[in-house]
């Protein structure tokens, strides 16, 4: 069916006819019952507006020759349209959108229904129209930007189109595009599997370059994408060479690229001249072996555009549609000669290129310099010969049309000779869905399919430029990619040959006990730090404290257990304090032995036996509480600190409180009448020192009901900042607060009996022990004076167990050490080493006590000598024992 066309078109056609004669480029034909349309490159892009250049021997020449080729097997083929013929219209693009466009309105002629009457020439002549063949599809184009341009004239006839070379992704829109396919993979398998290189070889930070046009842009374009939906690979810089590059303009985009000079990795999809630029820039910039290059397709395995750049090429990664060398080609075209190839119009022009001669043309003038032609050169035995990559793809596309068309037929013209009716005209759509249901194995026994979006399956070969390889040229096959990556690493060589895989990474790898910081907008930029104090690496971009009880291991990948301590009994810390306990508990050992033995004796019973016996006991405990605060902590060890930590100070100090109490009140007593005090007596001095003891006893003993003792773990202790030190600690149930409250009533006695000493200091020393108790209780408030600041100063150290244990039990030690040096040490001396002293006295009456005191208070008043008092009462007037009896007097 027709399509209307405007009348200005059919203008154009009908009265330049002529015109066209002339001016255009040729177009080889070849008769058939079907007509097959072709779009090669046969001549590049012209200079100064000419439309074409010079002729281009492979990517024209070859890929047109290719289709040649097929179609004269295809008709050969019994099998395949075994009652048709297939027929062409081969027209030359010459590398250039717009001119190409102009070509392609030769295959909608036909279709074009021409109303001539209101259509006169400008001579008033009715325009000389002639029907052209019909085309029913197209082979081509191989430019991506060609065949877009193709694409939107050709739909619009609905004239099934197949390219061997475009790879462009726009092109897979099938609402735009739907009446295009190709055999060759778009560039977004290509992209995928140029992504699964970088991220293979541990990259993840790439620039990209692109030249301008629907290739490198769209290809470019599918990269980005594909790698931010992938994640992993992000890219630092994307570039684009102009279509008209201006002097100097390589060179300024090297120097951008290193800007970011750890994105070493540069996807490049660019065309060979501008690569081969690039590669030229970089020598210039000597910065060979810095950038690792992946190449696309338009790279691949060729040489131009790494002749004379190899070093700056060496490692490059490149990538191919999977392919192979068509055999039967190479015989084919290497037998093409000037005699058996007229069909191929260009094939003249060719000749001359390939050889480097002149054919002699009739009215041309030879020139001198340049070799005549002699036709009987042969190809690839007078020239260099290599068949073009894209051959395989122009045969396979021009043997889907035939495929598609014999299905066709089957279906509407079974067992029909020709064309049936239902085949002519041909419908372009019902074509299309027959293009579109081909399976067949291609050229290279690699099968030929197209998806719903006229794509062929993507298949590619991984290469690598390597300047050791000594295959075929450079170039060495390393993997393929068919939906995934195969990738032989070991076998990649690089600069210099190395093996080991260079870097492309925006931030290097955080190590073990190190975060990823990112960098805001750059998912692949990071700043690392480190997990600092109790932290340890949860995962890559989390820190987290380590639980309470344990700490992070050296690496800071996880965390383990804190080591538990004790003060030990072999640490130095505790050496002295037992030292001193065990020298204290056999001091007062002997002094209660020697005591006991000698009970009866004046010294003994002069210093009051009972209080003497409890001050001991106390004393006694005093010196063991070192051992249960150096023992390791349980339930019985930490009731028994809690029972005994301050019952031994506080039946100390209460027998020295009631002791000074009791001398006290009798002296004030005797200053005022002579009947004796209250309450003096051995069993009421005890009773008072039990009932004051008692009260540190129950309140120690509720501690014990309200709050059951135990041990705990510490870890906060010795939770230092440095965690290799870090340490948890055994210990009882006890805080600093609630061990001095424990000691405070003890303390508390110690305070009043300090003050009771202060008070009867004046007391002759005689009648009485008040001078050395006092002189006890000063030096124990001194030692306690200092204990406070050590224990407390201490509370943060991280030896803070062992500095308070051991302060703790030298303070008491030495305080109990003091009360038995002072009272009890001259006893026992006297008792041992002068038992001539130790004998009766007469015992002084209570008034001669006071009146003695009475005189020496007046006496001191007065400034004079204090008496001894040593003056006898009279027999009559001797009272009972109650009244404190001077020691035995020494003889010297």
């Amino acid at each position: 069916m027709g399509q209307p066309w405007p009348p200005v078109l059919l203008l154009l056609w009908g009265c330049g006819a002529v015109a066209q004669q002339g001016t255009q480029p040729f177009s080889i034909r070849i008769e058939g019952d079907v007509t097959l349309g072709g779009l090669f490159p046969v001549h590049a892009r012209g200079l100064a507006g000419v439309p074409c250049g010079e002729v281009k021997k492979e990517k024209g020449i070859h890929r047109m020759e290719a289709m040649l080729y097929a179609l004269d097997q295809i008709n050969a083929d019994p099998q395949l349209l075994p009652n048709l013929t297939l027929g062409a219209r081969i027209l030359d693009t010459c590398s250039r959108d717009t001119y190409a466009l102009e070509q392609s309105l030769t295959f909608v002629q036909a279709l074009i229904q021409k109303d001539t009457s209101d259509v006169r020439c400008a001579d008033g002549r009715p325009p000389l129209l002639t029907r052209p063949e019909r085309v029913v599809a197209v082979v081509g184009a191989s430019a991506s930007s060609v065949s877009i341009m193709v694409a939107n004239v050709l739909r619009l006839f609905a004239i099934p189109q197949i390219s061997y070379a475009s790879t462009a992704p726009e092109l897979s829109d099938n609402n735009r595009y739907d009446y295009f396919s190709r055999v060759v993979p778009p560039d977004s398998y290509q992209a995928q599997a140029m992504l699964d290189v970088v991220k293979a070889l541990g990259w993840n930070y790439v620039s990209t370059l692109a030249s301008e046009g629907n290739y490198g842009e769209s290809g470019v374009e599918a990269f980005v994408q594909i790698s931010r939906e992938a994640g992993g690979v992000c890219i630092a810089q994307s570039m684009k060479i102009p279509r008209e590059p201006r002097a100097g303009e390589f060179d300024k985009l090297i120097k951008r690229l290193m800007e970011t000079p750890n994105a070493r990795g540069i996807i490049i999809f660019a065309n060979e001249d501008d690569i081969k630029r690039v590669l030229e820039a970089a020598r210039r910039a000597s910065l060979t072996g810095h950038f690792l290059w992946v190449g696309s397709d338009s790279w691949g395995s060729k040489i131009s555009p790494i002749l004379r750049q190899e070093e700056v090429a060496e490692g490059a990664v490149t990538i191919l549609p999977k392919r192979a060398s068509i055999d039967g080609f190479d015989q084919y075209f290497t037998s093409r000669s000037l005699e058996n190839n007229r069909r191929n119009i260009w094939f003249a022009e060719f000749w001359e290129d390939d050889f480097k001669c002149k054919l002699t043309r009739p009215g041309a003038q030879p020139e001198e310099a340049t070799r005549k032609c002699t036709g009987e050169e042969r190809i690839g035995r007078d020239s260099t010969y290599e068949q073009e990559g894209k051959v395989q793809f122009v045969i396979d596309a021009v043997y889907a049309m035939a495929h598609a068309l014999h299905n066709m037929h089957l279906d509407l013209c079974p067992g029909a000779p020709g064309l049936c009716e239902r085949m002519d005209p041909m419908d372009g759509r019902t074509l299309l869905h027959y293009i579109r249901g081909v399976t067949f194995n291609g050229s290279a026994g690699t099968p030929v399919m197209f998806n719903e979006n006229g794509d062929a399956p993507g298949r590619y070969d991984i290469f690598q430029y390597q300047l050791t390889n000594t295959t075929v040229p450079g170039y060495k096959a390393i993997g393929q990619w068919t939906e995934y990556l195969r990738l032989n690493i070991e076998e990649m060589q690089w600069s210099g040959g190395q093996q080991d895989i260079p870097s492309s990474v925006c931030s290097l790898p955080c190590g073990p006990g190190e975060r990823k910081k990112m960098v805001k907008g750059v998912p692949c930029c990071w700043h690392c730090e480190l997990c600092d104090g109790y932290q340890y690496q949860l995962d890559e971009f989390t820190c987290e404290t380590c639980p309470f009880d344990m700490r992070p291991s050296p690496n800071r990948t996880a965390c383990r257990p804190t080591p538990i301590v004790k003060l030990e009994w072999s640490s130095p810390w505790a050496v002295l304090p037992v030292c001193l306990a065990m020298a204290g508990i056999l001091s007062t050992t002997f002094v209660v032995v020697t005591f006991v033995r000698h009970n009866n004796t004046p010294i003994v019973r002069a210093s009051g036996r009972e209080l003497s016996y409890v001050l001991l006991t106390g004393i006694f405990l005093i010196y063991a509480i070192t051992f249960l605060m150096i023992a390791e902590p349980g339930v019985v060890v930490c009731a028994a600190r809690r029972l005994f930590l301050g019952l031994g100070m506080a039946l100390s100090y209460s027998a020295l409180l009631t002791k000074t109490n009791r001398i006290y009140r009798i002296f004030e007593q005797g200053k005022k009448a002579v009947t004796p005090p209250r309450f003096i007596s051995p069993t009421s001095q005890l009773a008072i020192t039990f009932s004051l003891s008692a009260v540190q006893l129950v309140g120690t003993l509720a501690w014990l009901g309200a709050l059951p003792p135990h041990s705990v773990i510490d870890y906060e202790e010795q939770r230092v900042p440095n965690p290799e030190a870090a340490r948890g600690v055994l210990k009882c149930d006890m805080s600093d607060l609630s061990l001095i409250c424990c000691l405070g009533y003890s303390l508390l006695l110690m305070v009043t009996c300090t003050v009771y000493a202060i008070k009867a200091r004046g007391v002759p020393e005689t009648f009485n022990e008040a001078k050395p108790i006092g002189f006890t209780m000063y030096t124990t408030c001194i030692v306690w004076l200092a204990f406070v600041p050590i224990f407390f100063g201490t509370a943060q150290s991280a030896e803070k167990i062992y500095i308070q244990t051991t302060t703790l039990t030298v303070s008491m030690s030495l305080s109990a050490s003091v009360s038995l040096g002072m009272l009890y040490v001259p006893k026992v001396y006297v008792i041992i080493f002068h038992p001539e002293q130790n004998v009766a006295k007469r015992k002084r009456s209570f008034k001669a006590a006071a009146t003695t005191i009475s005189a020496s208070t007046r006496l001191s008043q007065k400034g004079s000598e204090h008496q001894n008092g040593a003056d006898a009462a009279p027999p009559g007037r001797t009272k009972k024992s109650w009244l404190p009896a001077p020691p035995p007097r020494s003889k010297h």
